[in-house]
């Protein structure tokens, strides 16, 4: 049987957690926009941190029939914020600093929080 979106989203966060991802949130962002269903937010604490998520990110999505888009870097500072596009699920990887600067939550405050 084929897994829903929000079933790979939630799976994804389960993931993170196991990785050591810190407050790990999943928003439904689905009612917001058309490009993406599900935000999965992830505060990391390095960069061999977020790149081993990374891993565990992509090896899912191998398994799950899931393709990792391509992004653009805002800047050579990869380690601050790192977003993985899945389509249906955003992966954002974020320090500390990133994630209480940005505050993704409060900006998809409309978007149902699942975790």
């Amino acid at each position: 049987m084929e897994k829903t979106e929000k079933e790979k989203a939630l799976e994804i966060a389960a993931l993170m957690e196991d990785g050591k991802g810190q407050d790990v949130t999943v928003i439904d962002v689905s009612k917001l926009n058309s490009w993406t269903d599900y935000f999965v937010i992830t505060t990391v604490t390095s960069s061999a941190h977020w790149q081993g998520l990374y891993k565990s990110i992509k090896d899912y999505a191998a398994k799950n029939d899931m393709e990792i888009h391509q992004t653009h870097q805002k800047s050579s500072q990869g380690d601050e914020w790192n977003l993985v596009d899945l389509g249906s699920v955003v992966v954002h990887l974020m320090s500390s600093e990133a994630r209480n600067f940005y505050e993704l939550e409060k900006l998809w405050h409309a978007g149902e929080c699942l975790k």
